[in-house]
């Protein structure tokens, strides 16, 4: 006899795209280039006063690199911007749309503004087991400079059709381009039933303070105790 199946997303693409389009992969086989070629200990910096650690070492940095999957851009797109950011243009040499634009009083407000709201087209559909929604979110810790994704949590165990981003581009006046397989966005799955937990607003107890204290002083006291004692192995 066996359990329930092992929960699953899944990225669907048209037949003639699969090999075409740069596919989605797992976000932990995604690590930017400036991350991979980073030291642990930046030696030069390195004396009695400075233990030299980098972000390399930050577990919480990682795990949000590593979380989820990343969804890349499927084609490369070319990016004008003009008038202080008020006016892009795109273009690209792919035969599917890439980029469309939004009307700038749908977000009105917006912080961005007057930076004009566009869409990129993504050519995947998405789905994720019953009860299953997706977090879709710029790339975690890895800004590509040019443009920016806008947060969206969509319900792909319902919605199983193509879902497209909107975003701003927020680079100087220029032109850029973005090539097929850029970081694009991060898709976190996660379970609808999580997000009822309930929560709670009070000062701590006498004995919370103290574990706190301890790990605390545990973390100082030597380097990698939150990836040893508290991180769940991955």
């Amino acid at each position: 006899m066996t359990g329930e199946p092992e929960p699953k997303i899944e990225f669907l693409c048209a037949p003639e795209d699969l090999g075409v389009i740069a596919a989605p992969v797992p976000a932990r086989e995604a690590l930017p280039d400036w991350f991979k070629r980073l030291a642990p200990v930046d030696k030069q910096h390195l004396s009695t006063t400075d233990n030299a650690l980098t972000v390399k070492r930050c577990m919480p940095f990682l795990d949000a690199l590593m979380t989820g999957w990343i969804l890349p851009l499927a084609a490369t797109v070319r990016i004008e911007i003009t008038d202080n950011g008020q006016t892009v243009n795109t273009g690209w040499d792919f035969d599917r749309p890439m980029v469309s634009n939004h009307h700038p009083y749908q977000v009105a407000g917006h912080p961005m503004q007057p930076r004009p709201p566009c869409k990129f087209h993504n050519h995947w559909t998405i789905r994720t087991p019953k009860g299953w929604s997706c977090l879709f979110i710029p790339p975690m810790n890895q800004p590509n400079g040019v443009v920016e994704i806008a947060a969206g949590v969509v319900d792909t165990d319902e919605y199983t059709s193509l879902i497209h981003f909107p975003f701003f581009a927020i680079a100087a006046d220029g032109l850029y381009s973005l090539e097929k397989g850029t970081p694009l966005v991060q898709v976190i799955p996660f379970r609808r039933a999580d997000l009822q937990l309930s929560g709670e607003v009070r000062a701590e107890t006498e004995a919370e303070a103290l574990e706190r204290i301890r790990i605390q002083r545990a973390t100082g006291a030597g380097d990698g105790w939150y990836r040893q004692q508290a991180r769940e192995k991955r």
